[in-house]
């Protein structure tokens, strides 16, 4: 796994983490909550192809 990934997820999570508590002070709770939802697929999305390979990788190393 890349470095690169890991800090690409905290930024996404900290951006989105500030964002919803702005957006939660000013009174948009459900738009903060959107926003949380939204973050969470993104990291998601990012996080399958990662998945992919290393299953991938792990059926290399126990392929017959």
């Amino acid at each position: 796994m890349e470095i690169g990934l890991i800090l690409k997820i905290a930024g996404i999570g900290l951006t989105v983490s500030i964002a919803s508590q702005i957006l939660n002070k000013s009174g948009r709770d459900e738009q903060g909550l959107m926003l949380i939802i939204a973050g969470l697929a993104i990291v998601f999305f990012m996080l399958v192809g990662e998945i992919g390979d290393l299953f991938d990788r792990i059926k290399d190393v126990f392929e017959l």
